[in-house]
């Protein structure tokens, strides 16, 4: 078994204004089950917001579910990751789906994510 990957405070997005400069500024990257909003950071590696609302589960178990397997994931992927800000956004099917899946979707995720140019325009930029 490896060492636990970390997850500092340092690589999450805590404030309202992190999540404002996102939604302002980031590029889309979507999955079946996810919706990924991305921008690039001045700082040393990336950070993680999620964003599972009631919509996704009425229930708080399952709506936390998703985000302990969405961060036990990006922990594992953040040295792959470039230095981003990602905001993770949980479709309603993510409830319905297994475990499993939503780990091999999410992995799918950061390997996209880690292929991103920020000067690249594949991704759907805001206006």
């Amino acid at each position: 078994m490896s060492a636990p990957a970390p997850f500092p405070r340092a690589a999450r997005l805590l404030t309202p204004k992190d999540f404002a400069r996102l939604r302002g500024i980031s590029r889309r990257v979507g999955s079946r089950h996810f919706s990924a909003e991305v921008a690039a950071n001045d700082l040393d590696g990336a950070r993680l917001g999620l964003a599972v609302s009631r919509r996704v589960s009425k229930k708080a178990v399952r709506r936390n579910r998703i985000k302990r397997l969405a961060r036990e994931s990006f922990r594992r992927a953040r040295a792959g990751l470039p230095a981003v800000d990602v905001l993770v956004i949980a479709r309603g099917s993510a409830d319905l789906e297994a475990n499993a899946e939503l780990r091999a979707e999410l992995e799918r995720l950061w390997r996209r994510i880690a292929t991103l140019n920020a000067t690249d325009a594949t991704g759907t930029m805001r206006d």
